[in-house]
Order: structure tokens, then sequence, then C-alpha cells
């Protein structure tokens, strides 16, 4: 990882350390693991869920949902196939953000909760998209 000159030195530690990119990692992906193993915990409240946003039929999306949570995240920890396990994860996000918080048909205060929580998703994206980044640039190295 290159760090700027003027990035202190005690922060450049840090950020080479890998407990640190272990750390983030494992970060990143937790809402992910804590969501599938919940939905695997109580199958019918996931189908239920998945119904609820209307994605039919909700076993199917319920599995769907738990594999690619615990399979992608599993991947992004052990850094195997890092673009896979976060492609997954950023598409299923993507599926979650234009299904739940669809700001654009609410008004008041259910929009601005929607609207929050819609750019959160998107964040996280960029977060998947930059650990897939990090791992590529640490393979070719």
């Amino acid at each position: 990882m290159k760090l700027h000159a003027d990035t202190p030195r005690w922060v450049r530690a840090i950020l080479r350390s890998p407990w640190a990119w272990h750390a983030a990692r494992a970060a990143l992906v937790s809402a992910f693991l804590i969501g599938g193993l919940t939905k695997l915990s109580d199958f019918t409240a996931a189908v239920a869920e998945q119904e609820h946003f209307g994605l039919r039929p909700g076993g199917l999306w319920a599995t769907l949902a738990i594999a690619v949570e615990l399979g992608g995240s599993a991947l992004v920890m052990l850094g195997r196939l890092v673009w896979l396990g976060a492609g997954g994860l950023g598409v299923l996000t993507a599926v979650a953000m234009l299904t739940a918080n669809d700001f654009w048909n609410m008004a008041g205060h259910e929009r601005f909760m929607a609207l929050n929580a819609f750019f959160e998703h998107l964040g996280m994206i960029a977060g998947l998209v930059l650990v897939s980044m990090r791992a590529a640039e640490t393979q070719s190295a």
C-alpha cells in the first residue's frame, strides 16, 4: 500500500499492519454475517421478509440471500476470490436498497429514513468495491 509522506508514521504502521487488513474486512462483512446467520436461524421469518419486499418466491430469495451473505462474507474474510464474494454482496445490497429503501415513493420522516438507508447501502457497495481493488492490488504485488 502506498502512503503519502504526510501520513504520520503511527498511522502508516497501523494501515500497513496485516491485522488491520483482516479487521477491516471482518468489520465490512459483519452485517452480512449477522444477517445470514439470523435468516438461517429463523428461515420462516427470512421468507416473510423477502415476500414483504415483493421478492417471490420468498423461500428462493431467502435461500439466495443466506448463501450470498455467508458465502460472500467467507470469501472476503479469507481473502479468496474476494472479487466474487464482494461482488455477490454488492449485488445483494443493490437489490435490497432498491426494494427496501424506495424513498422516491415516500414522504416525510419515512422518506428521510429510507433516503438515509439507501445511501448507507451505496456506501457499503463502495466499501466492497474498495476491498476488491485492494485485494487485487495485493495479489498482483
